[in-house]
Parts: structure tokens; sequence; C-alpha cells
């Protein structure tokens, strides 16, 4: 069904599979725990048909929780999620394959991270299929560290400038207003990069920006995971990252076109949730002491500004 062909298809897949072993083979030689593999495949006569490859490490002495997927799926008609810029299409039998990771690191002072590269394609009746690309990652800290968050900016936009000086301000400022809690008025984090529906560049150089992001991932977080794991921290700092955790858990199933995206189109839910927290907290009126490194977050690193 891709508009390049089954060749195509099997190389983008080749990709996305030995990148997804490549991220948890180090990460899982960092925390010194293994990924538990769950391999699935969605049984026969459901609209949504595909396999995949789930992988989850759970209570590492560096993740508490961190999970990566992948996926590759075909359903006989696009989700309402898909199609909010692409109405054309509302209704096409699609094709969709990615790599999704979301890591829940123990210790407060190591960010949360997002990360995503897909390839999806449709096909209307009477036309050539239409085949376009997403993806990005995002930083989320629970204390700030401007060191953190220049490192992550500066090597998201490295993975970029090769396809053109206007991609890193352009896929910065989509991140910026796409990981944003409408409802709370704030950022989820400090940002990265975030593209959808792109396909400008062509077929081949779009495909190779995708790569060239996910490629990238583990330089931009592994040496902030290195500088921050280790450091002291107490009940403090562990009661305000689980509050933090809670915007988290609230973006995701509220705003998140990719959770909506697998749940409207009758994925494998559990799969989809990997990116939940193990553990998060709610208080009521949460207020952060004036001065301390908590009201840090939501001061200096929250609100919108250029890292690079």
């Amino acid at each position: 069904m891709m508009a390049s062909g089954g060749d195509t298809v099997r190389a983008v897949r080749t990709y996305l599979l030995e990148l997804q072993q490549s991220i948890t083979s180090t990460i899982a030689a960092l925390d010194g725990t293994a990924f538990l593999t769950d391999v699935w495949e969605k049984p026969p006569g459901e609209p949504l048909q595909g396999s995949g490859v789930t992988q989850i490490l759970e209570n590492g002495p560096v993740f508490e929780r961190a999970g990566c997927g992948f996926s590759h799926v075909t359903g006989p008609r696009l989700p309402p999620s898909a199609t909010q810029h692409r109405p054309e299409l509302a209704g096409a039998p699609f094709e969709a394959m990615g790599v999704s990771l979301v890591f829940h690191p123990r210790n407060p002072y190591v960010p949360t991270v997002h990360m995503n590269v897909r390839m999806l394609a449709a096909t209307t009746a009477g036309q050539a299929p239409v085949c376009w690309f997403g993806g990005g990652m995002d930083l989320t800290p629970f204390y700030g560290f401007k060191e953190d968050a220049v490192h992550f900016h500066r090597t998201c936009k490295a993975a970029l400038q090769p396809f053109g000086d206007d991609k890193y301000p352009r896929f910065k400022q989509w991140c910026d207003e796409y990981f944003f809690l409408k409802h709370r008025g704030e950022a989820r984090g400090v940002g990265g990069v975030f593209f959808d529906d792109f396909a400008e560049l062509g077929f081949e150089r779009s495909l190779a920006m995708m790569q060239s992001v996910g490629s990238a991932f583990l330089g931009a977080y592994l040496p902030i995971v290195e500088r921050r794991k280790d450091m002291a921290y107490g009940e403090r700092e562990r009661n305000f990252q689980l509050y933090r955790r809670g915007r988290y858990v609230e973006f995701n199933l509220v705003w998140d076109r990719g959770t909506h995206f697998g749940l409207q189109s009758g994925g494998r839910t559990e799969s989809i949730l990997l990116s939940m927290p193990p553990l998060a907290s709610w208080s009521y009126l949460h207020q952060t002491e004036p001065g301390s490194p908590e009201e840090a977050l939501y001061t200096r690193f929250l609100p919108r500004r250029e890292w690079v």
C-alpha cells in the first residue's frame, strides 16, 4: 500500500525495529535491568490488523518505568485524530508504522522523555497512496537545569540542520504549541521538536529526516541521565515528581493525538498506554514555595523560550 512499494515498507520497518533495539539495549545496559519483550499480533477478524513489539522495563534503579513500542498496522478507515489536517482522507484505508517511547526515571532530577517517529499512508478511491511522516522528541524535567535543556535542543537542531535551516525553528515552535496543557495554561516541559503530516521534501528526503530525528535520540538524552541519575534527593523532591507526573497523564489522555489515534483505530490498549507513569499524584490547589527550585520550574523553564 505504501507509495514506494513493498521494498520501502520492509526498509522502513527494518530501520524502526533496529532503532527500537538500539535504544532498549542501551537503556538496559545503563539501568542494569532487562526489558520485557512482548511480541503481539492483532486477532483475525478485528478491523485493525497488524503486529508489534512492546518492550518495557519496570522497577529499575535508574528507570522506574521505560516503555518503547514498535507497531505496524493496517485499518479500513483513518480515525478522526489522523484527518483533522487532511479532511480529504477521512474514511480512507490506511497503513501505519512507528516507534514510540516514554521513559519515567526514578530520580526526580532526571527528566522524563518522549520520542516518536512514524510513517503513515492512506489511499482514497481512484487515487495514488498518500504517504507522510511524523515524529519528534521532547523533555519534561521536574527540576530544571539550563545545560540539560540547551544540550537537548542543540542535538535536535543538529539532527534537522541537513534538511533546511527552517526545520528546527519550525518544529521547535510546533513542539511548544503541541505539548501544551490548554486546560492548565502551561507547557508540559521544555519542549524539543515535533512534526506531523510531513512530506514536503519528497518521499526519500522526508524519510531521511524522520530517521535522523530517531537516530539522534540517545545522544540527546543519555548525557542528561548520566549527569543527574546519582544526585541525592528526598521525600520533597519525590512528592513533587509524582505531582508533576500527574500533568503528564493529563496531557496524554486529554490532548495527545497519538493516544487518540491508537484508541480510536482499535489499537492495542496495553501498548498504547505504556506511556503512563507507574505512580502519579494530584493535589488540590497545589502551591510552590516562593524562591524554591519547584517554583523555578514554573517561572524559568516551562514558559516558552529559545534554548539555542
